[in-house]
């Protein structure tokens, strides 16, 4: 009987082994495809990441490099498909930008700290731009900003870009106080009664500050903004070197901020 009861247990055994295996190959093949089909959306993904470095690639200051953000901006990729769920309300395509995104500016915020003396700098030049503006109803010229400064104009220029690269998450990153420029520029939609009144009139601000800008410091925000052209793109078009348009759109970003500025302060 001893040996019956062996016998019997050993088929048993055998049998759920057999089946325990047939879980573990479905289970094993279904990961393979998911790994698969993972290391497609990978693949077919990657262009993405070069495409927002391309449009960042202005804000690089060494020792950072554009391998740097492309690495940063591949993790992002990675973290994406591996954390999307289909139950998510964005497709795919939007999850995976974000989080690209994201990671993107997260290393050049890292790498995006000013010394002491250069941030004084900026804070001085926004004070006398926002004053001169008080007083005369209008942003200053970069000459006239310059020469209230005692600095020259490549001198200034060179602070309005280290105050873009100070404040450029809240240009083109995501941060939860306020929409994002580009964002603002590409589309109105939201779901949120209140978001959509508090947007619209954003909006409207934002516009008119934009009307209020020289013609192609106006074309150079539109460009960038609303048609997603790089500096690169955009010097082509009007025929300047790229760090010409570099300059143009630190000032721009300086002088809309300026009328944003004194917006939210009520004036």
């Amino acid at each position: 009987m001893p040996v019956k009861t062996k016998n019997i247990s050993e088929r048993w055994l055998v049998k759920d082994s057999k089946k325990h295996l047939k879980t573990v190959a479905r289970r094993a093949y279904s990961g393979q495809k998911e790994q698969s089909v993972k290391n497609e959306q990978i693949a077919e993904f990657l262009p993405m990441v070069h495409k927002v470095v391309q449009r960042v690639v202005t804000y690089l200051k060494p020792p950072l490099s554009y391998e740097d953000l492309v690495s940063a901006g591949a993790v992002g990729l990675v973290k994406a498909v591996r954390d999307y769920d289909t139950s998510y309300q964005a497709e795919f395509k939007t999850y995976a930008y974000i989080r690209i995104r994201g990671a993107i500016l997260d290393e050049l915020r890292d790498w995006s700290s000013v010394p002491v003396n250069v941030d004084k700098q900026i804070r001085k030049t926004l004070q006398l731009a926002l004053e001169i503006t008080e007083q005369t109803g209008s942003t200053p010229t970069d000459d006239e900003l310059a020469k209230k400064l005692g600095i020259t104009v490549d001198k200034l220029y060179e602070t309005f870009e280290n105050a873009r690269l100070k404040h450029f998450v809240s240009i083109d990153g995501s941060g939860d106080d306020s929409p994002t420029l580009g964002s603002l520029l590409a589309s109105t939609n939201t779901t949120a009664p209140d978001e959509q009144l508090e947007q619209t009139e954003l909006i409207d601000r934002l516009t008119e500050a934009i009307q209020q800008l020289n013609e192609r410091q106006r074309q150079i925000i539109l460009l960038y903004y609303q048609q997603q052209l790089t500096m690169k793109q955009i010097a082509r078009v009007f025929k300047i070197t790229e760090p010409r348009v570099s300059q143009l759109h630190a000032s721009a970003l300086f002088n809309l901020s300026v009328k944003l500025r004194r917006w939210k302060d009520g004036k």
